[in-house]
């Protein structure tokens, strides 16, 4: 376990480090600026409160990280899966809006005592909920029948500071207090995207049997948190570099080296994933992040992409 707990506490003490935590298409994040102050949670789980939200994370012997790299047009994405076992999530989620009481597990005391509801998505990863002690806002969601979609009349709430919004599941808890300035917390459920019924990106290395129930989104080299385009930063690569040493998968790791020509050729024939691990080791030989293999000659054209 203290492998893990080293991986989620670099995280966490890295301000340019943002968090997922949900399923395809109903997620919250957590993001802070760098001056924003943070404080570690009072009852020993690991995470952050910030005045606009939170994160708690539990750790399980069965959380397996899965560290990946994914082909974009004219660039490309990366994040740390944290996946559990699909056989051991919950089994059929609410699918009414129902009120759950005080929220006892709340970041801070002062939330404790607002009223829990689950918004009754029916989504095995994650309950997305509501929290609120607003007289107009608990009367009008223990009016409701069925689901309740995160619609733009909640996160109007939301702004005016009436609700703050709970993504629960098994690993933990992200929290929305407050919408502000980016980066910063924030919260989707778009009902479109959840009528797909996929637990992740088809482009997402996630091996067969588990299941992403969170997400780590380390600092990128070529982009800044709020996705504005910087100067290729050497560290925030290599600091990528080595989480997907240890936690990446070995044999798309194998087709970067080839595509690099710092290693053999694996011994299989390519398929889409590899491909799109030797389309990322082109992209980034072409920002510089490899010069021994620009030296050999393997550095592509700046032109590469994912279509």
């Amino acid at each position: 376990m203290q492998p893990l707990r080293d991986l989620v506490s670099s995280a966490l003490a890295d301000p340019e480090t943002g968090w997922s935590l949900g399923t395809f298409g109903a997620a919250a994040e957590f993001r802070r600026r760098p001056d924003e102050p943070a404080e570690p949670l009072r009852d020993g789980r690991l995470g952050l409160a910030t005045r606009r939200g939170g994160i708690a994370l539990g750790l399980r012997p069965d959380l397996v990280p899965v560290a990946y790299e994914t082909a974009l047009p004219g660039g490309w994405s990366h994040a740390v899966a944290l996946c559990l076992p699909a056989d051991s999530l919950r089994g059929p989620a609410r699918r009414t809006c129902t009120e759950l009481g005080p929220d006892r597990a709340a970041l801070r005391p002062e939330a404790s005592g607002r009223i829990l509801f689950d918004l009754g998505l029916g989504l095995a990863q994650v309950d997305v909920c509501l929290r609120s002690d607003a007289p107009e806002v608990l009367a009008r969601i223990r009016r409701a029948g069925g689901p309740v979609a995160l619609d733009e009349g909640i996160l109007a709430d939301l702004r005016a500071g009436r609700l703050g919004l709970v993504f629960a599941g098994s690993l933990g808890r992200i929290e929305v207090e407050a919408l502000g300035a980016p980066p910063g917390p924030r919260a989707y459920a778009p009902e479109a995207v959840l009528r797909l019924g996929r637990s992740h990106a088809a482009t997402a290395p996630i091996p067969p049997g588990l299941v992403p129930v969170a997400h780590i989104h380390p600092a990128h080299p070529l982009r800044d948190a709020l996705g504005r385009p910087r100067p290729f930063e050497a560290r925030h690569h290599a600091g990528f570099q080595a989480l997907l040493e240890r936690w990446g998968d070995p044999d798309l790791l194998a087709w970067k080296r080839h595509r690099l020509g710092l290693g053999p050729r694996p011994g299989r024939p390519p398929d889409r994933r590899s491909r799109g691990a030797e389309r990322v080791a082109a992209i980034q030989a072409a920002c510089g992040a490899y010069p021994e293999a620009a030296q050999q000659g393997e550095a592509p054209a700046a032109s590469v992409t994912d279509s």
